[in-house]
C-alpha cells in the first residue's frame, strides 16, 4: 500500500478580478490522489464547504474525504436534527469544483464575500483538508490562537505532547 498524501504547509496567493486563484502545487497532488475519477491530464476535483456561518474560512476536501463525510451522514437516523444540520452544512452549502489546467480554482463572488477575500487568499493545511482564508483574518485569528496557546506553555513544552491528549480527539469525532 502506498503512502497517503496529506495537505501540508501554508501559502498566500493573488486572486484576480474573476476570482481565480492558484492552488499550491503540493495541494494539487493530494487532490489528484483523492479524486477517484482523476487521470493524468484531467482536472482534479474538490469540494468547498462554505456553510458554517461562524467560520471565516472555506474548508476544502478531496473527493474521497468528502465522500467519507457524506457516508457518515447517510448512516445517521433520517430526519434527526443532527443529520439535517449536517446535510445542510455539507450538502446544500458546498460546491463541487475542479482545478483548471493552469492550477487555479475560481472562487465565486459569493464565496469571496463570505470570508472577505479581495485580492489575496491564504491557504492553510489541515492534513485531510485545507482552508482558504482572507490573509489578515488568518493571522489575527488562527495564528494568534496558536501563539496564545503556546505562550501559556512552559519553555520546555514539546508540542508532540498534545498527541497524548485523548480529550480533544474524542470531541472531534
Amino acid at each position: 500500500m502506498g503512502r497517503r498524501l496529506r495537505f501540508r504547509g501554508e501559502s498566500r496567493h493573488k486572486v484576480d478580478g474573476k476570482g481565480r486563484v492558484s492552488v499550491p502545487a503540493a495541494y494539487r497532488r493530494v487532490l489528484e490522489a483523492g479524486d477517484p475519477d482523476w487521470t493524468p491530464g484531467d482536472d482534479p476535483g474538490l469540494v468547498i464547504v462554505y456553510g458554517d456561518h461562524r467560520r471565516k474560512y472555506l474548508e476544502c476536501y478531496t473527493i474521497k474525504e468528502f465522500e467519507a463525510v457524506e457516508e457518515r451522514i447517510s448512516r445517521m437516523k433520517r430526519g434527526s436534527q443532527k443529520r439535517r444540520i449536517l446535510e445542510r452544512l455539507f450538502s446544500s452549502q458546498s460546491l463541487v469544483t475542479s482545478i483548471d489546467n493552469t492550477g487555479r480554482i475560481v472562487l465565486s463572488a459569493k464565496l469571496r464575500a463570505k470570508v472577505g477575500i479581495a485580492d489575496e487568499a491564504q491557504f492553510a493545511s489541515n492534513l485531510d483538508t485545507f482552508q482558504i482564508w482572507e490573509p489578515s483574518a488568518y493571522e489575527a485569528e488562527e495564528m494568534a490562537r496558536t501563539e496564545d496557546y503556546l505562550d501559556e506553555m512552559p519553555e520546555d513544552f514539546d508540542p508532540l505532547e498534545l498527541l497524548d491528549d485523548d480529550e480533544d480527539e474524542e470531541e472531534a469525532v
